[in-house]
């Protein structure tokens, strides 16, 4: 019978940083603080495979007690505002653990990094997955960049999951040839960011998954996937869009035993159910090779002369950008001319950057925002994302 809880398997070491975690008694926990990791780390031996459901979170709810026994809860990104606790089955993470493991040929050598803090649920994913599967996993945050990478090249990590900013801060100075899968999550990888992974990490495969906290995996791609695509369905997954328009764009429905179950705290108007189908209100189209091509959240979609715009494409564009670390598109009201879209920019003032956005955006007939805006420090959230209601109060626009 399938497994419907996690586990700690016993041959499952896990390191802090540099300190392995020395097991200790205790009881289970429910409410698992995120800092210091070893304890989190312990706190979840603790937990495992009990009858305690549980979150790992700087401030973990305080009615988990309403949790099933094979539930545990996590939190959004909370790219768009305060972040939600969303409850799943401990079942529906264990089944994505099991595809990977057959899909990929893990195996007893292998060993699993993360770089985020256990409350970024694709950090806490990689966690669990390397504990559940009898994998050494390696919880990296307390380290410095540089340290984080020797500490991959000593330990000959093989398997690391990682956001997109994360993999790009990564120093150019240490190799690490013994990565042979790299799971990324969390936005678009640009050209630069992918060309500085392969001489990063020369050996590993890249796949990078498409997904929120409310669906899990949605996609997965790999080398042959498309430019511009987040992938074909992973494992499992059936995709279904819906009322497309005549580009073929239309809402994403998803159904997969991978979903959530409910939310714990907040909630999202765009979240939806219809029988065992969701949607959590993103935008894209289906090609007929069954690739998937994103344009964006209905939440953050804007009108403009009467045209549908997902500022999250434009996002897409400007962060290839040569200069471009960080940005967000956001609307501003304008008693003139209504909506118009304003282009955030990490760093100084640069009027050669901002020269050089605007006239890829006509040479490239995109939308053109009416305004280039500096934020020098540019708000983040934990998980490397930008902080949009952050850089929105700063700018005097809207989500």
């Amino acid at each position: 019978m399938p497994a419907t809880r996690f586990h700690w398997h016993p041959q499952s070491r896990a390191f802090a940083g540099v300190q392995e975690v020395i097991p200790k008694d205790g009881p289970s926990v429910s409410g698992i603080p995120v800092s210091p990791v070893d304890a989190s780390l312990d706190n979840l031996r603790r937990t495992l495979g009990t009858a305690t459901p549980f979150c790992v979170s700087e401030t973990p709810p305080l009615d988990l007690d309403r949790l099933s026994p094979d539930t545990f809860a996590t939190l959004t990104g909370g790219t768009s505002g305060r972040p939600k606790v969303i409850v799943r089955s401990q079942a529906s993470w264990v089944r994505s653990f099991e595809s990977n493991a057959a899909q990929l040929g893990y195996t007893p050598a292998d060993s699993i990094a993360v770089l985020g803090a256990l409350s970024h649920s694709l950090a806490l994913y990689g966690v669990l997955e390397a504990l559940h599967l009898g994998l050494d996993i390696h919880a990296l945050c307390p380290l410095g960049l540089r340290a984080t990478s020797a500490r991959m090249a000593a330990q000959r990590c093989t398997i690391l999951y990682a956001t997109p900013t994360q993999l790009r801060l990564l120093p150019a100075g240490t190799l690490l040839p013994d990565l042979r899968l790299i799971f990324c999550g969390g936005g678009a990888l640009t050209d630069a960011v992918r060309r500085h992974i392969r001489a990063v990490a020369p050996n590993a495969s890249l796949h990078c998954f498409y997904g929120a906290a409310e669906t899990s995996f949605v996609t997965m791609s790999d080398a042959g996937t498309p430019d511009a695509s987040v992938g074909r369905a992973y494992p499992r997954v059936e995709i279904d869009v819906r009322n497309p328009d005549a580009t073929g764009t239309g809402l994403i429905w998803v159904r997969s035993p991978y979903l959530f179950e409910h939310y714990l705290e907040g909630g999202s108007p765009h979240t939806m159910w219809e029988g065992d189908w969701l949607s959590v209100g993103e935008y894209g189209r289906l090609d007929a090779q069954g690739y998937l091509y994103l344009r964006g959240r209905a939440g953050r979609m804007v009108n403009i002369t009467d045209i549908a715009v997902f500022p999250e494409e434009l996002e897409a564009q400007l962060g290839g950008l040569a200069g471009v670390d960080h940005c967000a598109v956001l609307a501003r009201f304008d008693q003139r001319r209504g909506t118009r879209l304003i282009a955030v920019v990490s760093g100084p003032d640069s009027p050669h950057l901002r020269d050089l956005i605007l006239s890829h955006c006509d040479s490239n007939t995109l939308i053109r925002p009416r305004e280039v805006v500096f934020l020098d420090p540019f708000p983040l959230l934990p998980s490397g994302k930008p902080d949009l209601p952050c850089i929105a109060a700063l700018t005097g626009c809207s989500l």
